[in-house]
């Protein structure tokens, strides 16, 4: 019977060495396959994956550093949701629309230029109100960067930081608005890493970046994205994503959840490719090779 246990245990223990090699062998896999496609790219790009199982995941350069573009406006949404939550201010209190904004150098005065801009709703209320609500609806939806600036200065560019770093997502650095020019000649622009955005990401999926109603109600927001050239093009029609996208020149964002049969969270980071098609591509391409790994 000693005999018998001690062989039982045995066979245990090697299935459980098998299982433990098995799965970090498809994970090599499907890095491999990755790198060979941002490889083929010329781009240079980070990429992080993770079930929300935990079962899976696949982190390339997860750490390195690249502009935010307008993905940094998925930590202003948690704060401002979070200070909802917190009864410091109501999501319908309304808003009065000014186009001026101060730089973070020095406290001179910019105005965003409309033509620089994706919505045109925000620019037709100046001098008008508009709730809190509706303002980050456009932030995230068509990535109104007039709805960024005026949510960032209402809720404070202090408190996304300090919300960024309660998640545990230091990566992600918001030090300002859009289109502050004197920052950006200094080279004081909003960064991120994949980890970072993985991070935020995650928690928005368990219901715990402010709370499990809140979040529900900003994946809802992050659904209703107008943009869908990148992770949801390399998905099967239909697949529900919940996503934000970034793009300034040569620089190509999207960040989010997919609830796939095994729901997990993607972050594709691309630089280098000026034809936003040739990024757009990239990143549905790397979508679906991670999309067809998930059984």
């Amino acid at each position: 019977m000693r005999k018998l246990s001690i062989a039982l245990i045995g066979a245990v223990l090697l299935a459980l060495v098998a299982e433990a090699r098995q799965k970090p062998s498809a994970a090599t896999g499907l890095e491999s396959a990755l790198r060979g496609i941002i490889s083929k790219s010329g781009a240079e790009a980070a990429v992080a994956f993770r079930t929300l199982d935990g079962r899976s995941e696949v982190l390339i350069d997860p750490d390195k550093r690249f502009h935010a573009a307008s993905t940094m406006k998925v930590p202003v949404m948690i704060e401002l949701f979070r200070q909802a939550a917190a009864g410091s201010l109501s999501l319908d209190d309304p808003l009065l629309i000014r186009n001026e904004f101060r730089s973070i150098v020095d406290g001179s005065t910019y105005a965003l230029s409309e033509g620089a801009d994706s919505d045109k709703l925000v620019y037709a209320s100046v001098g008008k109100t508009m709730t809190l609500r509706q303002l980050c609806e456009l932030m995230i939806t068509v990535s109104s960067n007039f709805a960024a600036n005026l949510l960032i200065e209402r809720v404070g560019v202090e408190n996304v930081r300090s919300t960024v770093a309660r998640l545990g997502a230091g990566g992600m650095e918001v030090l300002r608005g859009v289109e502050d020019q004197k920052a950006f000649d200094k080279n004081l622009n909003n960064s991120t890493t994949a980890r970072a955005l993985l991070v935020l990401f995650d928690k928005l999926a368990r219901g715990r970046a402010v709370s499990k109603k809140a979040d529900a109600e900003m994946v809802g927001i992050l659904e209703r994205q107008m943009f869908h050239d990148g992770i949801p093009a390399g998905l099967p029609p239909g697949t529900r994503v919940a996503h934000k996208t970034g793009n300034i020149t040569r620089i190509h964002h999207d960040a989010g959840i997919v609830f796939a049969k095994r729901p997990y969270v993607l972050v594709v980071l691309v630089r280098g490719i000026q034809d936003q098609k040739q990024s757009a591509a990239l990143i549905a391409e790397l979508s679906k090779a991670i999309h067809a790994s998930v059984r």
